[in-house]
Parts: C-alpha cells; structure tokens; sequence
C-alpha cells in the first residue's frame, strides 16, 4: 500500500503515523498540519485544491514510495476517504477520534444521541433544518457556515452553542446563546453542539443519533391524539394524503398555516422536519404548544395572521394551507416553497386555489377524500359513519 491516511488529533498523530511520514516522498494536508508534521524533503500539496491533490494520488505508484495524506479527526467520518474512494483509491487509513468526538469527551458528555450534520460545500440550510428540528446537533462547520451564520439562523428557536474554535491550535470551547454566537468572531476549524437543553441527556437508546420519529412510529394520528376545539383538527386521512405531499424529513421547513390545533406541525415535526405553525388564534397556539408536548417534538408557533408574519421567517420547504382563502395561497406561492399542499372545504375555492399555485408555476394536482369509518352502533353492531369531504390540491416545483 502506497498512499495512507493519517488522522491528527491536535497536534498527536496515531500510532505509526510519525513512521510513515518519515518514509513519505509525497504529503497532502491542509497548511496547518503540513507545517507541524510534514518531513524535510517530501513534495507537499495543499489539501484545499482537492482535484490537484487528488490527481496527484491518483497518479502515485508504488514506484514514487509512500504518500501520506495528512487529514484531522476520523478522515472516515465526512472526511476526505469518500474522495479517494472515488478516484478508485483504496488507501490504507490510521484515524484519530473525530472532533465530535473530542468535544464530547471535553464535557463528559455522552455522544450517540447526537444527530452529526456537516455544512462543508452544502451551505446551512438543511444543517439549520435540523438543528430547529432536533434536541442535540452537533455541526461540522466550514468557512461562512460558522457558529456565527448558525446562530444568525436559528433566531426564534431556543437553542445553546457549545463551540470548539481554533481545532488543533490554541483550542478553546465556549458556551453561548445561539444569539450570542451570531454577534461574535470564530476562529477556525471549529465545531458546534447545538442543544436545546444543554443539561439533558436523553436514556440510553438503541440507534445512533436517536429516533428519527418519536416512540410509537405510526403517522395520521387519531383526531383524538391533539388537543383541538370543536372537531377543528385536519382529520386523519387528510393528514395521510397532506404528509405524503408535503414529504416532510430531516433537513427540511415545514410552514403550517392557519395551523389550528398544529396537527399537521406536529406530524411532519415526528418525522423529523423542522416545523414553523402559523395561527392566529391565541387559544389554538395553546393547543398547538400542548400538542407539540406530548409527541415530543419542537415546533416554532408564530402567533399572528399569515400575511404579516410572511416577512422574516426563514425560507420553507413546503407549506400546508389548512385555511385562510385565496389570497393567503398566492402569498404562499411566494415564498420559494418546491411545495404547497391547500385543504379545502368549500368548493367554491377549489378553481381560484388551483389558479393561483398554476399562475405561480407549480404543476398542480388535487384529490377529493372521502372516508367511511367503521362507528359501533348500540346493539353492537357496526355502520359506516361518514367523515366530511375535503379537496386536496397540492403544487411541485420541479
């Protein structure tokens, strides 16, 4: 094997490590680690110009000796392995705990709760999807994806930062609100924790990252299983057909408007969405913090009429329209959304819905539902009790 992949941690290299660099004729590594371990007399590349690296290793034969690629943490673990792969390299590798894993440690904190997103060449959009979503995140962050552009982000959710700076160099972690991250200066390579209860560490689970859905893994609930007023809640087989559409999962913005009792937040929140439910009604965003509390999922309330809560809020994925009319679907098709999923009742909306998601460029189809259910009768036996009639009309951008 010519080519190795070293993990450093710090300033350590794993063992035998420091041997191979010694016999190295080529290493590749960021300017850091090529400053403090690459040998005298080896031919050294800047890990940054990653197709001129890789195009080196990838012409490296067992006749040039032994490259050695220099790369911080576990290079297994969103790491630079991925990219030789690639390239069809198939190098040999002596890895070094993650970063992850090191501020964990620094804490004493268990880690295999945590949900690892990385921001590096993605942006942040769905790294803050997740972070509004789930309890514990940790970030890997890069240039211009920081604890600062994170904190900045996640204004209206309660969350705290514990941050790494200066990784491998005079590191340091600090602990701040994530508004409080957004006005400072961080020194990189960093890593974030984002923590909705810095204190709390869940009971030992079973999968890493913990359950995507919280326990019970069943979606379109009973009607019985929100608080809600009068039979005011999107009844289930609406539910049903409204998730399919709306295709809510991790690293994504759910908007619900004119959420009511937040039903539909709350379901697209248990399969891991991050979940914005915009009502107006005092009352209901009661309702929709209880409900949000007992399946155990975060969801954002804004308490306000839809078209002036439209400006500010972050951008969604896609947006459930429980009511509100015509002019609050053209202010949703608005947004950016790649889609818009309308429940009505009236068929008088139907035509000028449909108009408005068509005029906004979205491809629109539409279902009515109508539903049956098995009811039990006095004398035990069983009728067909029928559920009201709702119009679903749905828009995809493609």
């Amino acid at each position: 094997m010519t080519i190795t992949v070293v993990g450093v941690d710090g300033s350590t290299l794993p063992p035998g490590g420091a041997e191979l660099l010694e016999k190295a004729t080529l290493v590749v590594g960021a300017r850091r680690h090529l400053a403090a371990h690459a040998t005298n007399g080896a031919t050294t590349l800047e890990l940054g110009a990653l197709d001129a690296a890789l195009a080196a290793l990838a012409a490296h034969t067992p006749e040039h000796g032994q490259a050695v690629v220099l790369a911080s943490g576990d290079p297994g673990y969103f790491g630079v392995l991925r990219a030789l792969r690639d390239k069809g390299i198939r190098p040999q590798v002596l890895p070094a705990p993650s970063s992850v894993q090191r501020l964990a440690a620094s804490l004493g904190r268990p880690w295999d709760d945590l949900t690892v997103v990385s921001a590096h060449g993605r942006g942040l959009r769905q790294a803050l999807n997740v972070c509004r979503a789930r309890p514990a995140v940790a970030v890997l962050t890069a240039p211009g994806a920081g604890p600062a552009e994170l904190g900045a982000g996640l204004a209206g959710w309660r969350r705290t930062f514990i941050v790494a700076e200066d990784l491998g160099g005079d590191e340091a972690v600090s602990t701040v609100d994530a508004s409080v991250a957004a006005s400072r200066t961080w020194r990189e390579p960093n890593v974030v924790l984002c923590l909705a209860e810095p204190e709390t560490v869940p009971e030992r689970g079973w999968l890493a990252g913990g359950e995507v859905m919280p326990e019970g893994g069943s979606w379109a609930l009973s009607e019985d299983a929100f608080a809600h007023r009068d039979g005011m809640v999107t009844k289930a087989e609406v539910r049903a057909v409204a998730l399919a559409r709306l295709a809510p999962r991790p690293g994504t913005l759910v908007w619900d408007v004119g959420a009511g009792s937040g039903a539909v937040a709350v379901e697209c929140a248990r399969f891991g969405a991050a979940a914005i439910a915009i009502e107006r009604d005092p009352v209901q965003c009661v309702r929709i913090i209880a409900n949000a509390t007992t399946h155990g999922v975060d969801v954002r309330i804004v308490e306000a009429e839809f078209l002036a809560a439209i400006t500010g809020l972050p951008q969604p994925d896609s947006i459930f329209v429980g009511g509100g009319g015509t002019q609050v679907v053209r202010a949703a098709t608005t947004v950016g959304a790649q889609r818009v999923v309308v429940s009505l009742a009236a068929l008088d909306r139907i035509a000028p819905a449909r108009d408005a998601l068509r005029e906004a460029g979205y491809a629109v189809e539409g279902v009515q539902l109508s539903a049956a259910r098995i009811s039990e009768l006095p004398d035990g036996a069983s009728r067909l009790a029928a559920v009201n009639p709702v119009t679903l009309l749905w828009g995809v951008k493609s």
